[in-house]
């Protein structure tokens, strides 16, 4: 059998979020930069699959969990960084 021809694709995400003033980034034990949302709730920022049968149908994050397991093992390599912005003084 012929072996699968492989490439990479490089997506890149960049998301603005305006969220309440103590929200704040803060390092995991392991060093993982997450969001610190208060009263003990954290959040961590990651991809989201989204797929369809119909290109101009409607999309959903309903994955079977076998797709799910294939698709993350395709992940070569994942890189998020948070950074605060502080606003402008006038």
């Amino acid at each position: 059998m012929e072996a699968l021809q492989m490439k990479t694709i490089a997506v890149t995400i960049k998301l603005e979020l305006e969220v309440p003033d103590e929200w704040e980034v803060v390092k995991t034990s392991e060093g993982v930069d997450v969001i610190s949302m208060g009263e003990g709730q954290y959040l961590d920022l990651t991809f989201e699959p989204m797929v369809t049968e119909d290109i101009e149908g409607t999309w959903t994050n309903s994955l079977e969990d076998g797709f799910m397991n294939d698709l993350l093992d395709k992940v070569v390599s994942e890189d998020v960084a948070y950074k605060v912005i502080e606003p402008l003084s006038h």
